[in-house]
């Protein structure tokens, strides 16, 4: 399953099931006991959702080098991460919900 992120004002955002899942979790749209299969962000909800993302990839990446630096105080090999990480993933929905933002138009997804 893909997810498409549509808006009037931007190109869609196509992603796999589970980065689609893994962003609308991060901004509080996807739980298991209400999937988020169909769903939209409104204006008034972009600014917290941007700065969930902002907070998850800061996260992420402090616990990417947390890792490697215990790893290099204990003499073992370095961790190896995704190729991709979330900063790249979470960059076009970033540009998508900022450019909704300023034109206050939603995003919806699976309708």
């Amino acid at each position: 399953m893909l997810y498409k992120f549509k808006s009037k004002v931007t190109g869609d955002v196509i992603m796999l099931q589970a980065n689609g899942q893994r962003l609308l979790e991060i901004i509080g749209k996807h739980s298991a006991a209400e999937p988020g299969i169909k769903g939209i962000l409104l204006p008034e909800q972009m600014p917290q959702a941007l700065q969930a993302l902002k907070d998850a990839v800061q996260r992420e990446e402090a616990q990417q080098k947390e890792a490697i630096a215990q790893a290099l105080a204990e003499n073992l090999p370095v961790p190896r991460f995704e190729a991709i990480g979330l900063r790249q993933r979470t960059l076009p929905f970033m540009d998508m919900i900022r450019q909704c933002l300023k034109d206050d138009e939603a995003i919806t997804w699976g309708v």
